[in-house]
């Protein structure tokens, strides 16, 4: 039991080590993204925090498996390289117990990470859709960035706006560009004061008060000039097709009701994730084996290849299972065993069976 504790006790903080770090990464990536979406006037800026908490669980989801085949790796070749793998051996305790204890351990993890990928996952990417909407339909003047020239809604105007009073929801000293495209003139407006309202239709509108409008041909020095108490333009038309909401933020037992086969493909996705963790395990365990002479990074390199390779393979197939070019009975569950026969290989290698069969074919080789 002792042994027990101190193997899990050494690959759990390997694995929650390498999960901080690589979720702190991909975070900061994240929030840099949504934060340049925010400058520019796409995502309002308190709604920053909350695309930042919805994306944690979207990618813990996938942070897990490989936190968990780099935290075997990375504590078992330590193990190695300070001997005490040998040591063990030597007092009757084998590799495939260690095995073993790696995999309850792995077992553990799957049955977490199937919470996030079935559950958590799903929850978050819908309440995102809804923050997204949220943005959406929140009024103009919340994306609207004091001392910037910014392109509408529709593409067909630059707006340019001194200050904003909060207070009064008053858009200041207001500069605004349109060219029709059909004759090929352009309309330069100035107005002291403006807002942004929705109209009866669900349009978005740019109302201006008291200012000019010039209206004429960039070759032409004369200019048409005329003086407004108010003006309104659309800057943003309603979108009349419905935000079709994505597989992936459907709740998995919505998604086991329908026949569809970008559903089946959803859902075996979402299994597939949580399921291969203990093929992982069966990987990592055999290949965290190193000489102390190498390293506890002797075998990172094709380990990680053979990571990649799993999941490309996961990935190849539910684009494929998507199109309708594989079977579903075959789907994604072809990849999850051609990765267990190979970590029963690379476990078989060295144990007495493995070294009768490589025995013989070298003799065969031979003959």
């Amino acid at each position: 039991m002792l042994i027990f504790r101190y193997l899990l006790r050494e690959t759990f903080k390997s694995q929650i080590a390498v999960f901080f770090i690589l979720m702190a990464i991909f975070i900061t990536l994240r929030f840099a993204r949504v934060l340049g979406d925010a400058t520019d006037g796409d995502v309002p800026a308190e709604l920053v925090l909350g695309f930042i908490t919805l994306y944690s669980p979207i990618l813990a989801s996938l942070v897990l498996p490989i936190s968990l085949f780099l935290g075997i790796m990375l504590a078992h070749g330590r193990l190695y390289v300070d001997s005490e793998i040998t040591v063990l051996k030597a007092c009757g305790v084998s590799e495939w117990y260690v095995t073993r204890v790696t995999l309850a351990f792995g077992i553990v993890m799957a049955l977490v990470t199937g919470v996030v990928t079935m559950y958590l996952a799903p929850a978050a990417a819908e309440k995102e859709y809804q923050l997204q909407e949220q943005a959406q339909a929140k009024s103009g003047l919340a994306s609207v960035i004091p001392g910037r020239f910014q392109q509408t809604g529709d593409k067909r105007a630059v707006i340019f706006v001194h200050d904003v009073d909060n207070e009064s929801n008053k858009l200041q000293k207001v500069f605004l560009s349109q060219r029709n495209k059909e004759d090929n003139r352009t309309h330069l407006i100035y107005a002291q004061t403006g807002t942004i309202e929705k109209s009866e239709i669900g349009d978005q509108q740019l109302v201006l008060f008291n200012g000019n409008q010039y209206e004429g041909e960039n070759q032409e020095k004369a200019f048409q000039i005329i003086n407004f108490d108010e003006y309104r333009v659309t800057i943003a038309p309603k979108d009349q097709e419905q935000k079709r909401r994505k597989l992936v933020a459907l709740p998995t037992n919505e998604l086991m009701k329908l026949d569809s086969i970008e559903a089946i493909a959803e859902l075996q996705w979402r299994i597939a994730i949580p399921l291969s963790l203990p093929f992982l395990v069966l990987i990592a365990v055999p290949l965290s084996a190193v000489d102390p002479r190498q390293g506890r990074f002797g075998k990172m390199f094709p380990a990680l290849l053979l990571y990649l390779g799993y999941f490309l393979l996961l990935l190849a197939s539910r684009r494929v299972l998507e199109d309708g070019k594989l079977p579903v009975w075959l789907g994604l569950w072809w990849v999850h065993f051609v990765m267990l026969l190979v970590g029963i290989g690379l476990i078989a290698r060295d144990r007495k069976t493995g070294v009768i069969l490589r025995q013989l074919f070298l003799r065969k080789k031979d003959v």
